[in-house]
């Protein structure tokens, strides 16, 4: 598809998409929160996109593609390049509606996605390091094979179907909403969710979130020249060139965009965890993230923020639960010099104990050369309430005449 040929789709055009996936695509709630409300300073509504069938809101945009073709197109089947959310979208309703699937995934996509993918039924040929060497194995196999090629974000059908999004949030949210908070990969949700939102109530600003490894959407905005390189747990988003047609509707629509380090992505993984007790992806807890670090920008404001997707990989997931309880002071990690002879751990153990501790992990380094022969480390994980607790741990210790190494 050129250039020339993308045009943006209308409000009429969202409205008609919401019409033909009903039903086939979840309605998902948006709920109010009163507890990120309060450590915001903004009124809070989510948007649980990480409840769809398939974990993400891509199905929206898939199935309205999907659903635009001839009955040639749907016999001769699909291919699409995606790093997992996509890819799952239009495997699933591919196979719902009887359609061949091939999907291009870079070779670095996350285990689960790409399970998930050939659960659905489509042949996954994982090529390319970046979605950007995906994105030009998958258009060959279109070429040569003369499948249609279903763009994950710069395509007017799988846009509208995005912007369905809007429609279900501004019409459940228990007050209007003023502003609304979306991550950005290559710009198709937020750009179905701009032309909805903004054809509803004109005044309504869209913020977009960008992870600063990979700022492709900002940069175009911006007129900025920032690098795009690296990891991020938001794979999702991690986009390095946006649509020809989304940044135009992104230029037209958005209010502004914001980056997220990944630091910040994780906490706000971890508190939507804790908090909200919905697991999301890196890419679902950007937007969060941008509103938790900006919380002047978007105090007293009635802020919606899309929860895009929760596809993560359990294993990232027990890390990112693990990294912020040790950034919180709940795990600790202490090493305490000691004399390397019976009775010490005991003793250790239960001063541990009385201070409220629980230890997780213990080992014995007794081959550190900057320490007496008959000394060693007692390396311990422990458990602690707080910050203020691992404190109270650590003083116990020092009081009790042991040496903390830092």
């Amino acid at each position: 598809m050129s250039q020339k040929t993308l045009i943006a789709p209308t409000i009429d055009d969202i409205r008609a998409a919401a019409r033909i996936i009903y039903g086939a695509v979840e309605h998902t709630p948006t709920r109010h929160s009163d507890t990120l409300s309060r450590i915001t300073g903004a009124e809070i509504h989510l948007k649980f996109e990480n409840l769809q069938y398939t974990a993400s809101f891509k199905e929206r945009g898939a199935l309205n593609k999907l659903l635009s073709l001839t009955d040639d197109q749907k016999k001769r089947g699909v291919a699409a390049m995606s790093a997992g959310n996509h890819a799952q979208g239009v495997a699933y309703h591919g196979g719902r509606l009887g359609i061949p699937v091939t999907i291009v995934m870079p070779q670095g996509t996350p285990f689960t996605k790409v399970k998930h993918t050939k659960d659905f039924g489509a042949n996954v040929v994982l090529e390319g390091a970046t979605l950007t060497e995906s994105f030009a194995r998958a258009t060959a196999i279109a070429n040569a094979q003369g499948l249609t090629f279903v763009h994950p974000y710069d395509d007017p059908a799988v846009i509208a179907g995005q912007g369905t999004v809007a429609l279900e949030m501004l019409a459940d949210a228990e007050e209007p909403l003023d502003t609304l908070v979306v991550p950005i990969g290559g710009g198709g949700l937020i750009s179905g969710i701009a032309i909805a939102a903004k054809a509803i109530n004109p005044a309504i600003e869209i913020i977009g979130v960008q992870t600063r490894a990979y700022p492709s959407m900002f940069d175009v905005f911006k007129q900025a020249n920032l690098p795009s390189a690296g990891q991020t747990i938001a794979e999702g988003i991690a986009v390095k060139e946006p649509g020809m047609l989304t940044r135009e509707i992104v230029r037209a629509n958005v209010k502004d965009i914001l980056l997220v380090d990944e630091v910040q992505i994780e906490k706000a993984l971890a508190a939507l965890l804790e908090i909200e007790k919905t697991v999301v992806e890196g890419a679902g807890a950007a937007a969060y993230a941008a509103v938790a670090e900006h919380k002047e920008r978007f105090a007293g404001r009635k802020v919606g923020i899309v929860l895009s997707g929760g596809n993560i990989d359990m294993r990232l997931l027990s890390n990112v639960i693990l990294r912020e309880l040790s950034r919180e002071g709940r795990i600790v990690s202490l090493e305490v010099m000691i004399e390397d002879r019976p009775g010490l751990l005991a003793r250790i153990a239960t001063l541990v104990g009385e201070a409220g501790g629980n230890i997780l992990e213990v080992s014995h380094n007794r081959m550190m050369t900057d320490t007496p022969v008959k000394s060693a480390y007692l390396g311990m994980v422990v458990e602690a309430r707080d910050a203020g607790h691992a404190e109270e741990i650590r003083s116990c210790l020092r009081d009790a005449g042991f040496t903390l190494r830092v």
